[in-house]
């Protein structure tokens, strides 16, 4: 049977003021929505439950907005040490950064359109893969946060849809295929019990009502 270590939970930031306009952000840093805000108060709601020891976000703004507002709503998460790193950004989207989204699907047609938003190893131009996402992420949850939930301790990381994505592949051994229909949605938290090699034993869903 294998050992149960510290829990990870990952959580999305709340929606941002690029979300709303449908554009791809990427690593430009843009606030937090009225409704992110909102969003994010809510999740920190949802795991009041669950102590944690050490909490890792993004470098970027909105990512540490979200965890901002966590914090005020679950006043515990204000003596933990938190710890903003680049490895956890969101991909990049090169080129593509600062375009609407559906704007590009009508002129790049949906075939296209998909390859850019969910395939696996599609390099945007001037910008990241899904893959080269992982190839950061990864790594970095291997070195630095697994030891840390190996010592029986809860992680709580707050970053993005692609970098939480591509940690997922990893600790469920999502295929390269299946990657493309796995959705992160914002806010909410997806609460995971893992081996001492980081893969899942099971996980638990808490969604904003």
């Amino acid at each position: 049977m294998e050992k149960e270590i510290g829990k990870l939970v990952l959580v999305r930031h709340g929606e941002s003021e690029w979300n709303i306009l449908g554009k791809w952000t990427g690593l430009i840093d843009i606030h937090l929505s009225e409704k992110g805000i909102e969003e994010a108060e809510k999740t920190g709601e949802l795991i009041k439950d669950i102590h944690f020891d050490y909490i890792f976000t993004s470098a970027l703004v909105r990512a540490k907005e979200t965890l901002s507002e966590m914090v005020d709503t679950y006043k515990d998460l204000k003596t933990i040490p938190i710890e903003a790193v680049k490895e956890l950004n969101e991909r990049n989207y090169g080129d593509y950064t600062g375009k609407n989204k559906w704007e590009m699907k009508k002129i790049l047609g949906e075939e296209m359109f998909l390859k850019i938003r969910r395939s696996w190893d599609y390099v945007l131009p001037n910008g990241e893969s899904l893959k080269m996402v992982y190839e950061r992420t990864v790594p970095f949850f291997l070195e630095k946060i697994l030891p840390i939930l190996k010592e029986n301790k809860n992680v709580l990381i707050v970053a993005h849809g692609n970098s939480i994505r591509s940690i997922l592949k990893y600790i469920e051994r999502i295929s390269d295929d299946d990657i493309a229909h796995l959705e992160i949605p914002f806010g909410g938290a997806i609460i995971l019990n893992l081996d001492e090699k980081g893969h899942s034993l099971g996980k638990e869903i808490r969604e904003i009502k």
